[in-house]
């Protein structure tokens, strides 16, 4: 389904991933580990067309992503969660939802995506009239993901989703997905809490430094010495 060949990527004279490739097959769902700083989250923006590569290959279903606008990557039928959620926070929930239909194909089935993120995330559905930026953290983690859904994706990527929520929200949070997954999309998620991650996905790729330096199924990795002696703090 996604397949990066090669992936150069950087800010300016910042080079932040070195001739990365990896894969995400239909229904999959794949991790992206790795330390603070070691370039995850400018995979995802160079997946979804927030930054150009400036080398290498980004094709999903066989169409070249690589330098084309973040508009139509959505229209590809991929969704971002960002990093830090990036709300609107004047919005009520149910406007923050209807900004995640904004192509004309997701606006054709509005009511139904909106009933089926409702349905996923109750919570979501008590709060509509709430404006956004007044939910806890863990709700504003929902209203992302349900305003990615509203695209109508195949794929979703999530941008380090337990970032500043509490112990106890991270494993709500993880269940989220849980859910998510199990409602039939494909997902690939960068993530430092790599011992709840290897728990929820098939496979994943260890990037330390810009460049990935292990990968394989979730269940191995985790049993690997180094990862385990370095991120899962065993």
């Amino acid at each position: 389904m996604l397949e990066l060949s090669q992936v150069t990527a950087g800010y300016g004279a910042f080079t932040a991933l070195w001739d990365v490739s990896l894969r995400v097959s239909a229904g999959e769902a794949v991790a992206v580990v790795g330390p603070n700083g070691a370039g995850k989250t400018t995979l995802l923006r160079a997946i979804s067309g927030l930054i150009a590569p400036r080398a290498g290959r980004v094709t999903f279903e066989g169409a070249e992503l690589a330098g084309r606008p973040a508009y139509e990557t959505v229209a590809h039928g991929i969704a971002h969660v960002p990093e830090g959620r990036r709300l609107f926070p004047q919005l009520t929930v149910a406007e923050n939802l209807k900004m995640g239909a904004f192509l004309p194909a997701a606006r054709a089935h509005f009511h139904e995506s909106l009933e089926r993120v409702y349905t996923l995330f109750p919570v979501l559905a008590e709060r509509r009239a709430q404006r956004a930026g007044s939910l806890s953290g863990g709700e504003q983690q929902m209203l992302a993901v349900g305003r990615a859904l509203m695209s109508r994706p195949k794929l979703i990527l999530f941008d380090e989703p337990s970032m500043g929520l509490a112990p106890v929200m991270v494993l709500r949070l993880f269940d989220l997905i849980r859910r998510v997954r199990a409602d039939g999309y494909t997902i690939l998620v960068v993530e430092q809490n790599v011992r709840q991650v290897l728990k929820l996905v098939d496979r994943a790729y260890l990037l330390e430094v810009g460049r990935i330096k292990m990968e394989g199924r979730a269940a191995e990795l985790a049993e690997q010495d180094f990862v385990r002696k370095a991120y899962v703090g065993l």
